[in-house]
């Protein structure tokens, strides 16, 4: 299995420069990432740099707070897709979640989905900003908005993915909704784990130690293949 197929490859740092997206992108069609995940302003000049190409562009919108109103969202999410994104990020608006107007992260949700002409939206709930029961509620107005994605974190709060919060979520939505974990994994055995456990892609902005310890398992397998043949 090759584990860079899985990945969606994140450069969402406030001081990216063009030349940032650029080597991130070569890196990106190097590599044959499944994705690659920016920021809103970025993706006119990625869509020039992967045009025809395999990876996907995925804008965030919200991010990383999900504090924006529900019009803002709309806008970026619409001018995202203009400029060349297959996919659109979102971070649900978390306030309103603790605040029960479940009837409200609904409507932001939907609202931004009908402003993509049918491209994915993908959900960002920010479990460490939320309790368990929380977590369940968020996955279920995500399904009753038909969502395509369910994302674990952002990457800029306390903490991003856990196992436990991946099984909450996986029990919640079962197939319905796909899965990606985010936050904190740095390393082949991890992003393996989360796969087993359900998820279907992983956000990772370390591509470099995914690599690298692909690279020696494929190393340590070949060799062990060798060492018993002789």
């Amino acid at each position: 299995m090759d584990i860079n197929t899985f990945l969606d490859f994140t450069k969402l740092n406030s001081c990216t420069t063009n030349r940032d997206i650029v080597n991130f992108c070569n890196e990106a069609l190097q590599n044959k990432y499944h994705a690659i995940c920016i920021n809103s302003c970025h993706v006119s000049l990625a869509k020039q740099l992967l045009d025809k190409s395999s990876v996907k562009i995925c804008s965030t919108v919200s991010f990383p707070l999900g504090a924006m109103s529900t019009q803002a969202k709309v806008f970026e999410a619409r001018k995202a897709i203009e400029n060349g994104a297959d996919e659109i990020e979102m971070v649900i608006n978390i306030g309103a979640l603790k605040s029960n107007n479940y009837l409200a992260v609904l409507k932001d949700i939907i609202d931004v989905k009908l402003a993509l002409n049918g491209k994915p939206i993908k959900v960002i709930i920010e479990i460490s900003k939320l309790s368990k029961n929380e977590i369940i509620r968020a996955c279920e107005i995500c399904l009753d908005a038909k969502v395509d994605y369910i994302k674990t974190s952002t990457g800029f709060s306390n903490n991003g993915a856990t196992f436990t919060a991946v099984k909450i979520i996986k029990k919640t939505v079962k197939e319905n909704v796909k899965i990606i974990a985010s936050g904190g994994i740095h390393d082949l055995d991890t992003a393996l784990k989360y796969l087993s456990l359900g998820t279907d892609r992983i956000g990772t902005s370390e591509e470099i130690k995914i690599s690298k310890a692909k690279l020696t398992a494929e190393i340590y397998e070949r060799n062990k293949i060798t060492r018993e043949v002789c």
